[in-house]
């Protein structure tokens, strides 16, 4: 197998990175994981070296933290936005493809009903203004490629909603989850199964992908402690209630009707996958 045949996997040891790699290898596809602190996407001669050779490239690299965008949001920027610019212009030369992931918080989470890909974007904090940049400097780049906004994402190779919530508990705390705040519990290890899929598509255009059905967090949290059968003190709170550098959509539901079309078999619903993975913990 060639380099052409290769997968490379910008931000391969992140939370989502590390599982699309390890579910890529497990399907047969040769890989190449670039993180930091060896690779940095914002460095050109970096992403020049390891795109050298590569036709098919998945980008799970990005500033994450939303509250710490607020205030380093040249930062978030320069990683969400210009360098998947620089990327998208690299990825043109070579005649690749290229799968880039974004997020639910490229929209307000004002609409009435689950997003589609169609819906104006408007982002109410710096990092969802930072990678909605990102989408369009991919889309002005011109090369091939197709965006896959997730939502709500949990693994175990990283901090998240889920692990954070065991971790607070178990400090015998007294837990306030917000109520009004709607998605879709989604398993970094589902994305995986699904970039898999798409890899061997190769298809243009942005999809969302997020499990099946929709809960708010503070349902979310009750699940979450009911499977682990531990006895835990969640009070439902309001957006408004909780304190927090940046603003969050209250609704993230997606309408993942388009990514399913090109499925043999159905989503799966956000419980099963959550429940697999709370197994960890017991």
């Amino acid at each position: 197998m060639t380099d052409e045949d290769t997968v490379a996997i910008l931000g391969g040891k992140g939370m989502l990175g590390a599982d699309v790699a390890d579910t890529c290898r497990q399907q047969g596809f040769e890989v190449k994981v670039f993180d930091l602190p060896e690779f940095d996407i914002t460095d050109v001669q970096q992403l020049k070296q390891a795109l050298n050779g590569m036709r098919t490239v998945v980008n799970c690299a990005a500033y994450t933290n939303v509250d710490g965008a607020e205030s380093e949001a040249e930062l978030a920027y320069e990683v969400n936005a210009a360098a998947v610019g620089r990327l998208g212009a690299l990825v043109k030369e070579t005649n690749g493809w290229l799968l880039h992931i974004s997020t639910d918080f490229v929209f307000d989470g004002l609409l009435g009903r689950p997003y589609r890909e169609t819906d104006m974007p408007n982002p109410i904090n710096e990092y969802g203004k930072t990678k909605l940049a990102g989408e369009q400097l991919l889309g002005r780049s011109g090369c091939k490629h197709c965006i896959v906004r997730v939502e709500w994402t949990y693994g175990s190779a990283g901090n998240n909603f889920v692990t954070k919530l065991i971790q607070r508990a178990k400090a015998g705390k007294t837990l306030k989850v917000v109520s009004d705040q709607i998605g879709s519990p989604t398993a970094t290890t589902e994305v995986a199964k699904v970039i898999c899929e798409l890899l061997r598509r190769k298809p243009a255009g942005i999809f969302h992908f997020a499990s099946d059905g929709y809960v708010s967090r503070y349902e979310m949290a009750k699940f979450i402690f009911d499977s682990l059968s531990m006895s835990v003190d969640v009070q439902p709170c309001k957006s408004s209630d909780y304190t927090s550098a940046a603003a969050r959509p209250l609704n993230s539901r997606f309408d993942c009707s388009k990514i399913s079309a090109l499925f043999d078999k159905p989503i799966e619903s956000w419980q099963g996958p959550l429940e697999r993975f709370l197994r960890g913990f017991v």
